[in-house]
């Protein structure tokens, strides 16, 4: 919201020389967040002034343009000038070529001497051009940086200015002015309006406030005025979704009056274009009181206006000549003819206000909130309006606002207004709130007396009425975000000031700290951050296919909960695997230009069970009861904490003497070891199947008790070529949260011997089809335990290996803690695991 400062100046007590630099530090000590700052004179230097056209000769040019050889009075006749400098005309004429056609000898113009600097740091010099030393330049509205229309120069009797020659410019187009920006968060839609950031300045500053809504003397009305009819037969949530309509009529308008340059002025800081004066009208109070106007041609209406929902298959032209299909959820104005417009959102073309209009009507009505949101959504139609209508508008203001427009309407576009008046609709009771004394001070932590508490309130709008115990209070309806006592909580500190609250560090009780598993994920994640990886966060939507190719190892499909308000209709679906996000993450990067990655992410996926949410949502405003919490919590889908990690390209880039290692499904393997390392668990590899990764080069991932925490490996040719990553891309996945509850509490280190170790190597043949696990777990286990490492170094089969047969090559490594191993004690223990291998597979020593 932009506040120009002249306008903040009419209901506030801000000072002559404040800036908006000083408005906005008031206003952050209320809460609201300062954004920019708006001044027109930073980007225009003077001399700028009025000018008046003494003569305009048409000199057709080569090019076949035509230019206006241009002598224009810049003092008033009979004066001196008083300007100095290179290009300034002493006789207080200037010579100017301008190129514009839509003046004439007589009229008052922009003049911009040399010396004037215009926005864009366009400098004016004399210079010659089209045969003429051209001593200055006639401006545009444009060129001023006051508007977008360059089609000519800004002739001042246009907007109904008679300015005496050679006055400043600037202050005729009251440019001096500045405005304030500040951020409106979506609880305080009442600071969408000058009245709303008047009030809170004189909050801020213990100053007097004027409300602008007690400055209009609203008519009484002599009769009904245009009939309207509420008919909402389909409320949102049971809340109607007009209560309020007034209306009144303006006759005889005049649309060819200009908009005062006073009124453009403030629409323009306050970032609205100045479109004619009806418009602008219909805006300046919407900005003033924070209500939403909507005029319509009173010739064009047919017949009572109905407020109802759309009907199916219905159609509305809007004011931007788009035809809209209209949803059954939309609340329409409509006449006779059909909808004339979105309510709170935007009106029809039908009906709109034309350069031929000389009648209005006068609509100031009040809007149900969720209505309008989902209508701003559904027809992608942002507008000044249904910003506000959507984050709630004082139901009070409305024949406010709607007289203020009438004033105006007569003052400045020559119309007159009907004694007649509409106002239909039902007054909502007002909310009420009982504050308990204490309250405020025992969430807060300081004591606030009873005059801070009292004034605060009534500060606000508030009606505070004191009982035994407490306060209480009727909001103001322009507080639609005061619902519960703790609104009012901080409004009292708000106001009393943030910096008065006692800032104390807490103590924090002993024994506490971080749990458990919130120390094993910072370990694991620390330690693949280390190990080279970078962490990325992917969004936890999936599709169908995705959950059915990750969730699931045999192709079965997973059960996956559905979105009802999905961000896409495509990824509609929860997540039961992290691969896919961090594919698509891998995928984008690699489509630029980064080739050699290795990723990995820790999050939730959710596996929904039999049981899917309750049969019924608790009430509002009490706690429910541990059945009630049990029913609750059973019906929320299974969230363990899952890990993966992708690998493509390299593991460094190339370099002189250096010869990059290509990520393969080792390395995946080696991070999921990693893993196990970090939390103290001992993994047990085997070979796996899973329908995302290579059939032939996969690892599935079991703790010693069998259950499998995840797969490892390269990920499947065509899952790969499908979405466009390189080939031999490897990946793993792993269940965090069975690693954390196998893991130790206390991890204990193991005992380093000062004895020598005894290293022997094996070589056995087996069948194709032996998983080289069991192999290496059986000879650990035949080992005995001299045994302290065991490692699969070859895998061969070829020319001497029998067909059908493979051969596993391990390295073991002896070492006692109470002496050094003999060979023969070495050779012994390897002498039992290759037997206990030929038990069992049949294993033949090479």
């Amino acid at each position: 919201m932009r506040i120009p400062l002249s306008w903040l100046r009419e209901y506030a007590q801000v000072p002559a020389g404040a800036t908006a630099e000083d408005v906005m530090a008031q206003l952050v000590k209320v809460g609201l967040e300062e954004e920019a700052v708006h001044r027109p004179l930073d980007e225009l230097k003077g001399p700028i002034v009025v000018g008046q056209v003494l003569s305009a000769e048409k000199e057709p040019q080569s090019n076949g343009k035509t230019i206006n050889w241009c002598q224009v009075r810049v003092v008033p006749e009979g004066s001196e000038q008083t300007l100095t400098g290179e290009g300034i005309d002493p006789s207080g004429v200037q010579g100017i070529v301008c190129g514009a056609h839509n003046f004439k000898p007589g009229d008052k113009v922009v003049v911009t001497l040399p010396g004037a600097v215009l926005p864009g740091d366009f400098r004016i010099t004399p210079r010659n051009t089209y045969g003429h030393l051209s001593a200055g330049m006639i401006a545009s509205v444009r060129e001023l940086g006051i508007g977008e229309d360059h089609d000519g120069i800004l002739v001042l009797s246009t907007l109904g200015l008679d300015p005496e020659i050679g006055s400043d410019a600037l202050e005729v187009l009251s440019l001096h002015d500045e405005a304030a920006e500040i951020n409106v968060t979506p609880d305080r839609s009442y600071c969408f309006s000058i009245r709303g950031v008047a009030r809170e300045y004189a909050h801020a500053t213990g100053t007097e406030f004027t409300d602008p809504a007690a400055r209009v003397a609203v008519a009484a009305a002599d009769g009904p005025g245009y009939p309207v009819r509420l008919e909402d037969q389909a409320p949102i949530y049971g809340k109607p979704g007009c209560d309020r309509f007034v209306a009144r009529t303006v006759r005889g308008v005049d649309p060819s009056r200009p908009t005062p340059p006073w009124m453009a002025s403030r629409l323009r800081l306050a970032g609205i274009r100045s479109i004619s004066l009806v418009v602008d009208i219909s805006n300046y109070v919407m900005l003033e009181l924070g209500q939403p106007l909507h005029f319509y041609d009173l010739d064009r209406l047919a017949g009572d206006i109905v407020v109802r929902r759309a009907n199916q298959g219905e159609t509305l032209e809007t004011l931007d000549g788009k035809v809209r299909k209209l949803d059954p959820e939309d609340l329409l104005i409509t006449d006779e003819s059909g909808a004339i417009g979105i309510a709170g959102v935007m009106g029809g073309a039908a009906t709109e206000v034309s350069d031929s209009t000389v009648n209005v009507l006068v609509e100031a009505a009040h809007f149900e909130e969720v209505g309008i949101a989902r209508s701003r959504r559904r027809h992608k139609l942002p507008s000044e309006a249904s910003k506000r209508f959507e984050r709630g508008v004082d139901w009070q203001v409305a024949d406010e606002a709607a007289q203020r427009a009438v004033d105006l309407l007569t003052e400045l576009a020559g119309g007159t207004a009907e004694a007649t008046a509409t106002d239909a609709g039902q007054e909502p009771a007002a909310v009420v709130i009982d504050l308990p004394a204490h309250y405020a001070a025992e969430r807060i932590g300081m004591e606030f007396s009873e005059d801070q508490i009292v004034s605060s309130l009534q500060d606000l709008g508030a009606g505070v009425e004191k009982y035994d115990g407490g306060y209480r209070v009727t909001v103001p309806s322009w507080r639609q975000d005061l619902v519960i006592k703790e609104d009012l909580t901080e409004e009292i500190a708000r106001l009393v000031g943030y910096d008065k609250i006692p800032a104390t560090l807490p103590v924090a009780p002993p024994g506490r700290g971080l749990t458990r598993s919130q120390q094993q994920r910072r370990r694991v994640l620390q330690s693949l951050a280390d190990a080279g990886l970078t962490e990325v966060l992917s969004y936890p939507f999936a599709t169908k296919a995705d959950n059915d190719t990750f969730g699931s190892p045999d192709g079965t499909g997973r059960s996956a909960l559905k979105l009802a308000n999905p961000l896409s209709d495509e990824h509609g679906y929860l997540r039961t695997s992290v691969l896919p996000g961090l594919l698509e993450t891998a995928r984008r990067n690699h489509s630029r230009g980064f080739r050699d990655l290795a990723l990995y992410e820790a999050g939730l996926v959710f596996l929904p069970g039999e049981r899917l949410g309750s049969a019924s949502i608790p009430p509002l405003g009490a706690l429910p009861d541990e059945d009630v919490l049990d029913g609750l919590y059973d019906g929320i889908p299974d969230q363990p904490l899952h890990i993966a990690a992708v690998f493509m390209g390299h593991d460094s880039p190339a370099g002189a003497g250096h010869t990059p290692h290509p990520w393969d499904w080792a390395d995946a393997l080696d991070m999921a070891r990693l893993v196990g390392d970090v939390l103290g668990v001992e993994l047990v590899i085997e070979q796996g199947l899973h329908q995302a990764f290579h059939p032939g080069r996969t690892a599935r991932i079991l703790l010693r008790s069998g259950e499998t925490v995840g797969y490892s490996g390269e990920l499947h040719p065509k899952l790969l070529a499908a979405r466009d990553l390189p080939a031999r891309t490897v990946a793993l996945e792993l269940n965090a949260d069975l690693l954390f509850a196998a893991a130790p509490d206390v991890i204990v280190a193991k005992h380093i011997s000062t004895f020598p170790l005894a290293t022997q190597d094996v070589a056995l043949v087996v069948d194709q089809e032996t998983p080289a696990s069991m192999v290496l777990e059986t000879l650990r286990e035949g080992a005995g335990e001299l045994l302290e490492e065991i490692a699969l170094f070859d895998v061969y089969s070829g020319t001497g290996i029998e067909s059908g047969k493979k051969s596993l090559a391990f390295g073991l490594r002896f070492r006692a803690n109470d002496r050094t191993l003999t060979a023969d004690e070495a050779s012994e223990a390897r002498a039992a695991a290759v037997a206990l291998a030929a038990e069992r597979f049949g294993a033949v020593q090479r």
